[in-house]
């Protein structure tokens, strides 16, 4: 879902097949990759964590995913999780000479609405009607 999600989000320009879901048992610390350019010059590497509320990541976390990038020879990551991060993973990602994106659970949500991943649309639909105050403009010929 997280591949999917920062596919529609435009990395890998947009494109399915420039995205690769690896995690599984052995996957280094990596549960994802999208390659940014057709020759996989670029890539950004992804890890996700479904942990329950007030179940934070870690800065022990982090360490062994910026690890994990550092070993496939990449500087680049995404690290996404259904909970939150600690403080001590928040500064170790701002002290670290990686470019890490975090998403905690609240912005992986509010990007699945907005891009249209893993949510479905209830009918019946409502429009929200407001006044056009142009329509009703005194100086409109």
């Amino acid at each position: 879902m997280v591949v999917d999600l920062l596919i529609a989000m435009g990395y890998g320009g947009g494109d399915a097949a420039m995205g690769r879901v690896t995690g599984r048992s052995g996957d280094g610390g990596i549960d994802g990759t999208i390659r940014e350019d057709a020759l996989g010059l670029d890539e950004v590497y992804v890890q996700a964590k479904k942990y329950a509320a007030g179940n934070a990541v870690g800065e022990g976390d982090l360490r062994n995913f910026a690890g994990a990038i550092d070993a496939a020879g990449t500087t680049k990551g995404v690290f996404v999780t259904t909970s939150g991060f600690t403080r001590a993973a928040k500064d170790y990602v701002a002290r670290s000479p990686k470019r890490i994106v975090l998403i905690d659970g609240d912005e992986l949500a509010r990007l699945m609405v907005l891009h249209g991943i893993g949510v479905r649309t209830r009918l019946p639909r409502y429009e929200v009607k407001r006044i056009d105050e142009d329509y009703f403009d005194q100086d409109a010929p």
